[in-house]
């Protein structure tokens, strides 16, 4: 089972969500950043990392705010943990998605999200962890 950390990153009121390229897998599909535990690595610091590494800031990673198991038609198994980021340094710069967005919770629902996420996707829409 691949293991896989994500940010909820909050500012204003708002969610940071990216867009996968089209070379991606899962082309285009809206998610939140982060990205695969590697071996040995702790859950905040891969998070620390893949933030660092797809969107140029020092995160301070906060609580965990569910963990959700995934498996794929295609037989494909994620263990998906996301944790809250409210404080971080340097500017948000896009480094490797199509597109990156700030929206309101509610208005979620409304991109194309990557099938894992939708349980929280709904969950964060109808005013729920945060």
């Amino acid at each position: 089972m691949k293991r896989v950390v994500a940010g909820i990153i909050i500012e204003n009121g708002k969610l940071l969500v990216c867009q996968r390229t089209r070379h991606q897998t899962m082309p285009l599909k809206w998610e939140f950043p982060g990205g695969k535990i590697e071996e040995g690595e702790q859950p905040r610091d891969a998070l620390r990392r893949e933030l660092e590494e797809e969107l140029g800031i020092l995160a301070k990673i906060g609580n965990e705010i569910v963990r959700i198991q995934h498996e794929y038609p295609n037989g494909g198994k994620v263990e998906l943990r996301f944790f809250e980021v409210r404080e971080y340094q340097n500017e948000i710069e896009n480094r490797i998605f199509k597109d990156i967005q700030w929206t309101m919770p509610k208005d979620l629902p409304s991109y194309d999200f990557l099938e894992a996420d939708l349980t929280l996707v709904h969950d964060l829409a109808n005013g729920k962890f945060l």
